[in-house]
């Protein structure tokens, strides 16, 4: 019996740190290779500033805050666009871009390169630290 409860704690401890593994960077901003050579034209990007895009679908709950992230840092910040893609709706784009798990947002240059990309909600703040060097 003690050695069925020691394996049993072993395998939830095993299981903790795989998870936290996987998630640790889940929401970090993290920098693409702008020259990617992605054809973005049926994104909707903006031309005169950077875009943040973030791919939603009805059912994903974490959508909604990434939304309200997204219309904050946009709204404070003035000149970035913003796009959210329903995923079911526009399955192409998201393979495209490798959309594996939802949320996930990517920030555009005005010149329509790939800067940053996340998946998870980002943090506001560092949102707005990937963005603003964009506006210069």
């Amino acid at each position: 019996m003690t050695v069925a409860v020691v394996a049993a704690v072993a395998a939830l401890a095993l299981a903790a740190v795989a998870g936290w593994l996987l998630n640790r960077r889940a929401g970090q901003m993290r920098p693409t290779d702008p020259g990617s050579g992605l054809d973005t034209s049926d994104l909707g990007l903006s031309r005169t500033g950077p875009t943040v895009v973030h791919f939603s679908a009805a059912w994903c709950s974490p959508c909604a805050r990434v939304r309200r992230v997204v219309n904050q840092v946009c709204g404070d910040l003035g000149d970035v666009a913003h796009v959210e893609i329903d995923l079911d709706a526009n399955p192409y784009a998201a393979r495209r871009l490798s959309v594996l798990s939802l949320p996930t947002t990517f920030i555009f240059d005005a010149e329509g390169r790939q800067r940053y990309r996340t998946a998870g909600v980002p943090r506001a703040d560092d949102l707005r630290s990937a963005l603003t060097p964009l506006l210069a």
